[in-house]
């Protein structure tokens, strides 16, 4: 189980619209420290409906960034 708050929902992702917000540190931090848990592990962000990293991993559009 995750609770992932601010940083990664259904679908989508934090903002990085703010001062010191930055969208390949976001990026960055969710391939390397949420993409690699296992799949099956329930994602509880801070709004909106659970997920799972493997729905995320297919269907979120912070997935196609690649090389980071």
């Amino acid at each position: 189980m995750l609770v992932s708050g601010d940083t990664l929902f259904r679908d989508s992702y934090g903002r990085t619209d703010l001062p010191t917000g930055s969208a390949m540190e976001l990026a960055r931090s969710i391939h390397r420290r949420l993409f690699v848990l296992p799949d099956d592990t329930m994602v509880y962000p801070g709004h909106g409906e659970p997920t799972t990293i493997a729905y995320e991993k297919a269907y979120n559009p912070i997935a196609v960034y690649r090389g980071i």
